[in-house]
């Protein structure tokens, strides 16, 4: 590549190859990438904070799903307890009452007379 030749005084004339028409256009461009770079951060910094609240709230949601599970566990055995309870209190009342039934057959106390039916 050859170098102009300055006609008045027979020197070459250096020739820039970059864009002058704005100096401050490199340390524009490095201000921008910077800024960029750091927003491309903060967001990376903002996108892995709000995955964190995410998996803390899953985390949350997973445990408490967890302990409503047992505590549906332990009342359907409390309600299956409850309801052997019931069936032996409602043979026992069955055996109960039979014994009050033949007891009050074999007292004189508890036989029907006829000494309502005289009275009239």
């Amino acid at each position: 590549m050859e170098l102009p030749l300055d006609e008045e005084d027979g020197t070459f004339t250096n020739i820039s190859l970059a864009d002058d028409s704005d100096p401050l256009s490199g340390i524009h461009c490095s201000k921008v990438e910077s800024a960029h770079s750091t927003m491309m951060n903060a967001d990376m910094d903002a996108v892995e904070a709000e995955n964190q609240v995410e998996l803390e709230e899953k985390t949350r949601l997973i445990n408490q799903v967890l302990e409503l599970q047992h505590t549906l566990e332990d009342l359907s055995a409390r309600v299956d307890a409850v309801k052997e309870e019931n069936l032996k209190l409602k043979s026992e009342n069955q055996v109960l009452g039979q014994y009050i039934e033949n007891l009050m057959s074999a007292s004189s106390v508890f036989q029907t007379t006829d000494t309502k039916s005289k009275r009239k």
